[in-house]
């Protein structure tokens, strides 16, 4: 009786260090997932303010990492190219050439 007592506990503790060991598994991918999705959420940030910065000039461009639509007279709706897709809209001052961003969003359409 106490040898199947025994039996039982070890096997419980053997089952418990298996989940211990998924458990950890699944921690240290959902670590990682979290600091590759900050990691390209930043560089889409990046590609628009540089995009955001000069909206008019960027048609010329050969190269960029932003699309970008007249949405009305001096508001401009920019999209990164990478994923996550992030969009703004902004206000370009035609007077003094600067830029002010009135709302982003995070799209979900792709």
């Amino acid at each position: 009786m106490i040898l199947a007592w025994v039996l039982s506990l070890l096997l419980l503790c053997a089952s418990l260090i298996v989940h211990l060991e998924r458990l950890t598994a699944l921690r240290i991918i959902e670590v990682k997932t979290i600091a590759l999705a900050q990691k390209n959420f930043i560089a889409a940030e990046k590609a628009l303010l540089d995009c955001e910065q000069n909206p008019s000039t960027l048609s010329a461009l050969t190269e960029n990492n932003c699309f970008i639509q007249p949405i009305s007279k001096n508001i401009w709706l920019i999209t990164s190219k990478q994923k996550p897709t992030i969009q703004v809209h902004i206000l370009l001052d035609e007077k003094s050439g600067t830029t002010k961003r009135l709302n982003w969003r995070q799209s979900f359409d792709e």
